[in-house]
């Protein structure tokens, strides 16, 4: 197959189709602005995705309603659309996604992907971001591929033939980084100390996306023989890596193997797992699996959120009712790590945003989403220490996470707690 313009590869593209776009890392940028080019002979195109990075363009104004974003995960590159009616949102699990796309309840016409240059049998790979593309890419009726020699060649589920492509376009271009370090504080650091306190050698991680996963990774390094079972991992994994900290020997299931199903970081990390045996990129439908995440023992799942009410309900992709993110991968793993063997689901936070705005609250906000219910909750912990959850009641909840709030929020949650329980309200014993 030769390679053809973006221009003439996106003449595959009709109107009131339904397309999905490759995520993450591998968010194809370029083809999207030359998706943007052809607004005037395309209406009511519909876009599915996950996490996108980058300025996708189409996500614009002017491009509405010719383009529209049906989200399964509000980045930062569609959250202004979505906040202003010209995009929605999907709440799905991430493990589940796949099966959208396999039963037809969102088939896709056209995937628009960003892939690695074939190599001598005709393979090309999906890159750092196998996640829901393996799925969209199996089952569209047509598949445009960006051939780009920056997209590193993984090991796992993202293998794709040329006879699989519709069409395919030749562009370098960069691939979109998340510099998840520079966001690091010393609240998010001493957080990284106290979780890295609760890690068991030879445990098995799962990371969420952002600055405190990146945290903890860098309180591991005195650690032994740590595995890595996640939905994605950023650059922390490098040096623990390097150092034999991580080695994942005692894994259950893909010993020696780290598994993950996208990676999100520097070009560093892209040229580090560029065809490297020892990363496992595959299907998110197989890794965030709960009876898969189970079979190691050990599991310690490691999930942010936006806030957290004083009986442990989490809300973690939304600000009242602004959609901020997505459901994504914390319950899958959540739910993972609580039936695995000596595991331990972690919801991370500080105890207040950047701006001072209490994050242990009496109540979620007017129609605040909540994304892990608080039965599911095991450890809450803050930058003020650990509150675990499993098995108390009510009061003893409320009790454990004020303890965990910023001081200067206590006394609010104390009366708060006492309007709601009573005057039974009472310490945690024990």
């Amino acid at each position: 197959m030769s390679y053809v313009s973006a221009e003439e590869a996106l003449q595959a593209v009709q109107s009131g189709q339904r397309l999905f776009i490759h995520g993450s890392a591998s968010t194809p940028v370029y083809m999207l602005h030359a998706l943007a080019q052809q607004k005037d002979r395309l209406q009511e195109v519909e876009m599915v995705s996950v996490s996108m990075y980058g300025d996708v363009e189409l996500d614009k104004p002017e491009y509405y309603p010719n383009f529209k974003f049906n989200s399964l995960f509000v980045s930062a590159s569609v959250r202004n659309a979505v906040k202003e009616g010209r995009a929605d949102y999907v709440p799905v699990f991430l493990s589940e996604i796949p099966e959208l796309f396999k039963r037809g309840i969102l088939p896709i016409d056209v995937a628009i992907v960003q892939v690695s240059p074939p190599d001598v049998h005709g393979y090309c790979s999906l890159g750092p971001s196998v996640d829901v593309a393996r799925s969209a890419v199996n089952t569209a009726k047509k598949v445009i591929a960006q051939v780009n020699p920056k997209v590193p060649r993984t090991h796992g589920d993202g293998m794709i033939h040329i006879s699989q492509l519709h069409s395919m376009t030749w562009k370098e271009t960069p691939l979109q980084e998340g510099k998840f370090a520079e966001k690091v504080g010393k609240e998010e650091l001493e957080i990284g100390k106290i979780i890295a306190g609760l890690i068991e050698d030879r445990s098995t991680l799962q990371m969420g996306i952002g600055s405190i996963p990146d945290a903890v990774l860098r309180a591991l390094g005195n650690h032994k023989d740590l595995g890595i079972h996640t939905e994605m991992f950023s650059d922390g994994i490098i040096d623990l890596v390097e150092k034999g900290v991580v080695n994942n020997r005692y894994k259950a299931i893909h010993p020696n193997k780290t598994v993950s199903s996208f990676v999100l970081g520097s070009q560093k990390l892209y040229d580090y797992i560029n065809d490297n045996p020892s990363f496992a990129i595959l299907d998110v439908d197989y890794v965030n699996e709960a009876s898969v995440i189970k079979r190691n023992d050990r599991v310690v799942a490691i999930n942010s959120a936006i806030e957290v009410d004083i009986t442990g309900q989490v809300c973690a992709d939304s600000i009242g009712t602004q959609q901020f993110s997505g459901v994504g991968g914390q319950m899958d793993f959540m739910r993972g790590a609580a039936l695995s063997k000596d595991g331990k689901p972690i919801i991370a936070l500080t105890s207040r945003t950047k701006k001072g705005v209490p994050r242990i609250v009496p109540t979620l906000k007017p129609g605040a989403n909540v994304v892990t219910t608080r039965a599911h909750v095991h450890y809450v912990v803050t930058e003020y220490g650990v509150a675990m959850l499993f098995g108390k009641n009510l009061r003893q909840r409320a009790n454990a996470l004020t303890q965990i709030a910023h001081p200067d929020d206590r006394e609010a949650l104390d009366k708060a707690c006492f309007e709601r329980f009573g005057p039974e309200f009472y310490p945690v014993k024990g």
